[in-house]
C-alpha cells in the first residue's frame, strides 16, 4: 500500500495543523459583591430616614426644639457678621428669618425647660422692652434719630447686645483717640438711662478695625480699643448707671469685626454694651 506521502507526491508540502483554543469570558463582575454594599447602603438610609419621621411625628414643638438645642449649642451665628444686619437696627431671626418689632434683632435660643428657662424667658421679655424703650426715644429726639442706623441690637451667648457702630459719616471717638465725641456721648447716656431699668450684669468692649499704627508708636489696636471700652464705661457712669453693674470692661482691637470680608471697613470701629444674661 503506497505510503500518504507518496500519493501527494514528493513536492508538495506537509498541511499545517491548526489548534482553535476558545476562552470564554468571566462572569465576576456580574456576580460581584459591590452592589450589595450600595443596596445596603441605601436601606441603612431609608431606615434613618423613616425613623426621623416617626421621631418627629411623635414629639411636640417643645422637645423638637430641646432637641435642636442639644445638637446646636446656643452660640450661633448671627445673620450678616453676627452684630446684625443692615439697615436700622435690622438685625433678623436666627430661627425664622423675621424682623422683630423696631428693626431689632431677635434671635430665639430654644430651651427645655427648668428654672434657668424661665429666667431666659423673663430676660428675653425684659430685652424686648428695652429695644423697644431705647428705639423710641431715639425716635422723638431729632439729635439721636440720625445715629438710629448706628445702634444694631443682636441676642447672643452672653446675652442682649447692643453695638454702637461707626460708618463712614459718623465716628464714636475722634481719630486715633478714646474721647467720645458730642453726638456718641448723648447716645451712650440715652443707653445707659435704658439699661439702668434691669438689674442684668453689663459687659463693654471696643473693637476697633484691622488697619496697624505706623512702627515705633506706643499706641495699638490693643491699647486704643481698650481705652474706648474704659471711656464707654465711664460715659455710662456719668448717665446713672451703677459702677457695680460692671462685669467686664475689655478691648479686643481688631480679632471680632462685624464686617468679616472687609477687616478695614469703618463699621468694624464700634463699642459693644452687652446685657448679661441673669445667673440661675
Amino acid at each position: 500500500m503506497a505510503s500518504a506521502a507518496s500519493k501527494r507526491g514528493h513536492n508538495e508540502p506537509p498541511r499545517p495543523i491548526i489548534v482553535k483554543k476558545i476562552v470564554q469570558a468571566a462572569h465576576a463582575g456580574h456576580h460581584g459583591g459591590a452592589w450589595k454594599v450600595a443596596y445596603a447602603d441605601f436601606v441603612t438610609a431609608m431606615m434613618a430616614f423613616f425613623m426621623l419621621m416617626w421621631l418627629l411625628s411623635i414629639t411636640d414643638q417643645q422637645k423638637r426644639r430641646g432637641l435642636a438645642e442639644y445638637f446646636t449649642p446656643s452660640l450661633m451665628e448671627l445673620k450678616k457678621d453676627s452684630a446684625g444686619s443692615d439697615g436700622i437696627m435690622g438685625g433678623k431671626s436666627n430661627m425664622d428669618g423675621r424682623a422683630s418689632g423696631g428693626g431689632i434683632s431677635s434671635m430665639e435660643l430654644p430651651a427645655v425647660g427648668g428654672p434657668a428657662t424661665d429666667l431666659r424667658q423673663k430676660d428675653r421679655a425684659q430685652f424686648a422692652r428695652l429695644k423697644k424703650l431705647l428705639s423710641d426715644k431715639m425716635s422723638q429726639s431729632p439729635e439721636l434719630q440720625k445715629l438710629k442706623t448706628h445702634v444694631r441690637f443682636s441676642e447672643t451667648v452672653e446675652g442682649l447686645r447692643i453695638d454702637l457702630v461707626d460708618e463712614a459719616d459718623f465716628s464714636m471717638f475722634g481719630l486715633a483717640t478714646s474721647e467720645l465725641t458730642p453726638q456718641a456721648r448723648a447716645l451712650v447716656g440715652e443707653v445707659s438711662r435704658v439699661i439702668a431699668a434691669v438689674p442684668n450684669e453689663v459687659i463693654v468692649r471696643g473693637h476697633t478695625d484691622a488697619r496697624p499704627y505706623a512702627p515705633g508708636q506706643a499706641m495699638n489696636n490693643w491699647t486704643l480699643s481698650t481705652g474706648r471700652a474704659e471711656a464707654t464705661r465711664a460715659a455710662l457712669v456719668g448717665a446713672g448707671l451703677g459702677m457695680d453693674r460692671f462685669a467686664r470692661i475689655e478691648g479686643v482691637a481688631d480679632r471680632e469685626p462685624f464686617i468679616k470680608k472687609d477687616v478695614l471697613d469703618p463699621r468694624n470701629r464700634r463699642m459693644s454694651v452687652v446685657l448679661a444674661w441673669s445667673k440661675g
